[in-house]
């Protein structure tokens, strides 16, 4: 009898270990890697907004377009890669996904009609694409939103009066398509995704431009997915407005805050949800007023699941060729849950807070989270 205890004992210290191992593996097998990353459009809107007139309109929009050109993107593109290939993320949320195009110079397009630039001068998301994948394929778009798109006439050249009345400056037209992406990790056969969507807030900022109204159109785009063993969670990426006052209560992004979270929103359901983006909004920052939406979130029951120290916002100059890591001083990249005892933060990291190529990879940094999803 003894003898028999004996080598039951054995048995039990020999598989104890054994056990300890597959239980730890399965914990780490649960963790699902995401990432946050504005990519920057490439220029300031702000002076074609405000053109006064027909002219300023057409010069302010030729000076964007040198400046897209100046903070070029296909360098960019190299950096943005090598942030996320450095963090391996199984999803990533991508905003200001912009698509250039140009056409002959026409005033139609801002008179409301058809838009004709179809030329494809820089498309971001083919160009990360290309970098990301240039060793095997490793990530895919798996949702591609078309947000804000809008055609004008532009003076690229500079030159005056190399274009047709009553655009006499304008030598192209110059359209931009803003989109948000989901990529997936593809390489990797445990990360499964299904039921894509997408979405448009029903509360955009309508801005004048040139006396007429038009709509900034923001949206959502979400996927469900499950990762290395993990339960099926919701992923939600967003980029809510930039533009609207401060002072405005409640703020057309705080009132898109609200949609992403409503019964029936795509922050909202049975399945844990991972939300995150760019919210334009914190909790602690130094603009006040911003902080509308992400009090909307947070009152809906998220918490966030990012580094102590995301400080994500923003490098200020016209080119990102020059600037320091002091410029990035608030968060408004956020990777939050609604789901806090299911989604556990395991890891945590900020990307591209440092100069690469020449360049800043854009003018916000990036934001990593690995989440261990029970």
């Amino acid at each position: 009898m003894l003898k028999k205890l004996a080598l039951v004992a054995a048995l039990v210290l020999c598989l104890a270990p054994a056990a300890a191992q597959a239980d730890e593996g399965n914990a780490e097998g649960h963790v699902a890697k995401v990432m946050t990353r504005n990519l920057f459009l490439g220029a300031d809107l702000a002076p074609a907004i405000g053109a006064p007139n027909l002219t300023a309109f057409v010069n302010a929009n030729g000076g964007i377009l040198r400046q897209v050109t100046a903070t070029n993107f296909p360098v960019r593109a190299k950096g943005l890669a090598a942030e996320i290939l450095g963090q391996e993320p199984d999803l990533v949320g991508l905003q200001e996904v912009a698509l250039w195009r140009t056409a002959a110079p026409s005033i139609a397009p801002v008179l409301g009609g058809p838009k004709t630039a179809e030329t494809v001068r820089y498309d971001f998301l083919q160009l990360l694409l290309d970098e990301l994948n240039k060793d095997g394929t490793k990530y895919e778009a798996v949702v591609v939103q078309p947000e804000f798109d809008l055609e004008a006439p532009a003076n690229e050249n500079n030159v005056s009066g190399d274009g047709p009345f009553p655009i006499v400056n304008a030598e192209l037209n110059a359209r931009l398509t803003m989109r948000d992406v989901i990529l997936a990790r593809v390489d990797n056969s445990s990360v499964k995704v299904a039921n894509p969507q997408a979405g448009h807030f029903a509360n955009p900022l309508v801005l004048p431009i040139l006396g007429n109204p038009v709509t900034v159109t923001r949206g959502w785009t979400a996927i469900d997915a499950k990762v290395r063993g993990s339960g099926w969670f919701r992923f939600v990426n967003t980029h809510l407005e930039a533009f609207d006052p401060r002072s405005v209560v409640p703020s057309i992004r705080a009132k898109q805050a609200g949609e992403l979270v409503a019964p029936g929103g795509p922050a909202s359901g049975d399945l844990p949800v991972v939300l995150l983006g760019d919210f334009n909004s914190d909790d602690d920052t130094v603009f006040n007023g911003d902080q509308q939406a992400y009090n909307v979130l947070t009152g809906a029951g998220f918490a966030e699941r990012s580094t102590n120290d995301p400080l994500s916002c923003c490098v200020h100059s016209a080119n990102l060729q020059t600037g320091t890591d002091a410029e990035f001083d608030h968060q408004v990249d956020h990777v939050l849950t609604n789901a806090p005892d299911e989604v556990q933060l395991v890891d945590s990291a900020v990307t591209g807070r440092e100069m690469q190529n020449g360049y800043w990879d854009s003018d916000h940094a990036g934001v990593f989270s690995a989440l261990r999803i029970k």
